[in-house]
């Protein structure tokens, strides 16, 4: 089989992001990480929401569906079920994922199916033209709150660990190197993975700007003795930094997964199973509704 490279996990299809959105850099990410990784676009499938961020599914050669607002991921579970050969990445943004798609997501957690889920958190809505998003910080000023967020901000780590994922990592769309990083690990984690990533809107936030990360995140990978398989050690850490941290945060590679818990459930893909009954099994199923 050839060398696959990021060339491979490129198509036709432009980008029509606003100029420096931090979701070029994820998604040049995942495709960098996939190449690493030695995956053949034919083995991969993308799964995306509605959003800015859910364009990525067109964006990179391989499989790719682009869902309904908040659904992303019952579909990607759906799929990986259907065929478990294949490598199936969620994706979406914050509005996405911890708003409409909040009950999917802590769902997902604890029934940990192998699927990396890739979020582009910009802390607002950027496609619907800047209203606050569930990760907005309280005070937030937006077209839905003039005069200040009144809401907390979800903090997805600090929901991801409560819920008890046994993979977190966070990233920023400015430092490339460490994200490749963290996508690999999540797709080679056997469950489900969450990779939130810091992912700037340069239209309509403001606020968290590129700037403002570089300023106030924590980079797990400077910090000298930091265990990332400590739950306690992980919760603590995204506490005191208000989940402004990147980095690998907590990994548990004990649990199984999802599909390997399932009664009978074979190793090859349902997709290429032969699922056609014949007249008899056929006609003796038939006895149970008459």
């Amino acid at each position: 089989m050839a060398t696959v490279t990021v060339k491979d996990f490129r198509n036709d299809v432009r980008p029509n992001w606003c100029p420096g959105c931090g979701d070029f850099s994820v998604q040049a990410s995942i495709q960098r990480a996939l190449a690493s990784l030695g995956k053949q676009p034919h083995e991969v499938a993308v799964i995306s929401g509605i959003g800015c961020s859910g364009r990525i599914s067109g964006y990179i050669n391989a499989y790719g569906f682009h869902g309904v607002h908040g659904r992303a991921l019952p579909v990607a579970q759906g799929l990986k079920l259907a065929n478990r050969d294949l490598t199936v990445i969620a994706a979406g943004g914050d509005g996405d994922g911890f708003a409409i798609g909040l009950n999917h997501f802590m769902h997902s957690v604890r029934r940990n199916m192998d699927v990396t889920y890739i979020v582009m958190d910009n802390h607002i809505y950027g496609l619907t033209k800047g209203q606050h998003s569930p990760t907005s910080a309280h005070g937030f000023t937006a077209k839905t709150t003039p005069t200040g967020n009144i809401e907390n901000a979800v903090v997805p780590a600090q929901l991801a660990l409560g819920a008890g994922i046994d993979f977190l990592a966070q990233g920023f769309s400015s430092d490339v190197n460490q994200l490749v990083s963290l996508i690999e690990q999540a797709i080679q984690h056997k469950g489900f993975s969450l990779v939130n990533v810091f992912s700037p809107c340069v239209t309509y936030n403001k606020v968290n700007t590129y700037d403002f990360f570089r300023e106030n995140i924590v980079n797990l990978d400077n910090l000298d003795g930091y265990d990332s398989t400590s739950r306690v050690e992980a919760m603590k850490t995204v506490i005191e930094t208000e989940g402004l941290c990147t980095g690998l945060i907590y990994r548990n590679d004990n649990r199984q997964d999802f599909e390997d818990q399932i009664p009978g459930y074979l190793t090859t893909p349902i997709a290429q199973q032969n699922l056609q009954l014949s007249p008899e099994i056929f006609a003796e199923n038939l006895k149970e509704f008459a």
